[in-house]
C-alpha cells in the first residue's frame, strides 16, 4: 500500500507539472500576424516584458541592421531593434489579460497597452487617448 501511495503521488506530481508546462500563458515566442516581428515574452520581476527577437526584414535600405532611428532621444536612435523590449511592466488583469505599455519602434512613442490571450493568438492593443490600434500575434512556441 505504502508503493502504492508513493507511485500515486508521483504520478499525480507529473501529472500536475505537464499541465503547468502545457499552459504557459504569455510566456513564450510570438509573430505578429504580418510576418514582420517576431517578440519573446518573459517574466520581468512580477510583470511580463516583450524582446524582439527576430525581424523578417532586419536590414535597412543600406544594408545595416535596422536601429530605433525615430526614438525621441537621441542617445537611444542607435540601438538595434533586434532585442528591443516593446513591452514593459505588464501586469495581470485577469482573464488572460495584462496591462503596461508598448513601444513602437515605427514612431519612437510609447503608449499605454492591453494584452490579451485567446488560444493561440496573443491581441495587444496600443491606444492614446481614445484612438487605439491592435496587433495580432500567434505562438511560435
Amino acid at each position: 500500500m505504502k508503493t502504492f501511495t508513493s507511485f500515486a503521488a508521483a504520478a499525480m506530481l507529473l501529472l500536475a507539472v505537464g499541465t503547468a508546462q502545457a499552459d504557459p500563458g504569455a510566456l513564450g515566442v510570438w509573430r505578429m500576424n504580418n510576418g514582420k516581428v517576431t517578440v519573446r515574452v518573459a517574466n520581468c520581476g512580477a510583470n511580463l516584458c516583450g524582446t524582439i527577437i527576430a525581424l523578417a526584414k532586419p536590414l535597412d535600405k543600406k544594408g545595416r541592421p535596422k536601429v530605433d532611428k525615430d526614438n525621441p532621444n537621441p542617445a537611444l536612435r542607435s540601438r538595434p531593434v533586434i532585442g528591443l523590449r516593446i513591452l514593459n511592466d505588464m501586469k495581470p488583469a485577469g482573464g488572460n489579460k495584462w496591462q503596461g505599455s508598448i513601444y513602437n519602434a515605427d514612431d519612437g512613442r510609447t503608449y499605454s497597452s492591453t494584452m490579451r490571450l485567446s488560444g493561440s493568438n496573443m491581441k495587444v492593443k496600443g491606444c492614446v487617448l481614445f484612438i487605439c490600434k491592435s496587433l495580432t500575434f500567434t505562438r511560435v512556441n
